[in-house]
């Protein structure tokens, strides 16, 4: 399936780039949420590794080990295309290669090592820091120092990337049909599948809120989460100091993880459900499947904030530093800012050749 063009929180960019033309083009540094106490019998290992996704690193890891693949764990799944700095933990109670000085993987290198007393778990991490190259920029500087300023200031639609859904939204369209008639999934494409039918509501029920320019407000009736957590409350407007808060970034209008209901069974209410119903309602089907498949509901922040946003534009090249957290794309950053395409991904649809240079 062909996945949609989402609405852009500040209007279609006009500017275009190149991303990655080279791995050291896209940076990306993990901020560890737990620091290993350095006694105990997992050895976490911060690695740097080039061109190299992560599944593939902790195989290696496993193998050079010579433990079960289920022995090693990680915080979050980074992409190939890049030079990444992460986490990964390997327990070492019944390896038969122990010493990790003598592991060898092709494009990785070991940063620091220390020994903990627990396997690192999926999602322990604060963040991550990203710098980022765009090559090749065609355009108007004016237009686009001004777009800098803007998401500096206000933040982004906190779209889901199109890496979630497969090359040309195919997981998405493979969920759809296995939810649709069952059968069974090894647990790693179980996963994949409701992940990205998941993901792929949300950023349905986001477009639609930026559509109505409502995205990065609080609507009567929405969940609203707290800045850096993940626990989220209702709303009842006009409230003068919820209303405040929101401006301030502290708390955060939400969209749904569709899902069966959690412990709290939490769900917007007045306009605000409103909206996401309509916006729910054409992939209806798609909404039952992830409830008989067991898919436990949540809540995902509408907008993201890069921290710390520096930028540098000479010429027709972009350099990029920011913070965000876990969970939220880089890529959603960039389609705010200038159209760009992939030079390692050949899914990414390229620039106009008749864009004139950057001005």
């Amino acid at each position: 399936m062909s996945l949609p063009e989402w609405e852009f929180g500040h209007g279609a960019p006009s500017a275009t780039g190149v991303i990655r033309k080279t791995p050291e083009d896209f940076r990306v540094w993990e901020q560890a949420l737990v620091q290993p106490s350095g006694e105990g019998n997992h050895v976490w290992l911060e690695l740097e590794k080039r061109g190299a996704n992560t599944d593939w690193v902790a195989g290696q890891l496993a193998r050079a080990a010579g433990v079960a693949r289920r022995d090693v764990g990680y915080a979050g799944m980074k992409d190939r295309h890049g030079v990444t700095t992460q986490w990964f933990s390997v327990g070492l109670q019944e390896a038969s290669q122990p010493d990790w000085e003598h592991w060898q993987i092709p494009d990785v290198t070991v940063i620091s090592a220390l020994r903990h007393g627990r396997k690192l778990k999926r999602g322990a991490l604060r963040g991550n820091r990203f710098h980022l190259v765009v090559r090749d920029v065609t355009g108007s500087a004016d237009e686009l120092q001004q777009r800098l300023e803007q998401v500096a200031a206000e933040g982004v639609p906190n779209y889901f990337g199109a890496q979630r859904f497969g090359h040309e939204g195919r997981n998405v369209a493979q969920a759809a049909r296995w939810l649709e008639k069952g059968g069974r999934l090894a647990r790693n494409r179980r996963g994949i599948y409701l992940s990205a039918a998941r993901s792929f509501l949300f950023n349905q029920v986001l477009s639609e809120r930026v559509r109505q320019g409502n995205w990065n407000l609080l609507m009567d009736g929405d969940l609203a989460q707290l800045d850096g957590s993940r626990s989220v409350f209702p709303c009842s407007l006009p409230d003068v100091t919820l209303e405040q808060r929101c401006r301030e970034f502290d708390i955060h209008p939400t969209g749904p993880l569709p899902g069966r209901s959690g412990r709290d069974g939490a769900l917007p209410v007045r306009a605000a459900a409103g909206i996401e119903q309509d916006a729910l309602k054409p992939n209806e089907g798609l909404v039952a499947g992830l409830v008989r498949a067991g898919a436990e509901a949540a809540r995902r922040s509408l907008r993201l904030k890069p921290e710390a946003l520096e930028w540098h534009l000479e010429g027709q090249r972009l350099e990029l530093q920011f913070g965000l957290p876990s969970g939220a794309y880089a890529t959603s950053v960039l389609r705010e800012l200038l159209r760009v395409s992939d030079a390692m991904a050949s899914s990414v649809r390229m620039p106009d050749p008749e864009q004139r240079k950057i001005s």
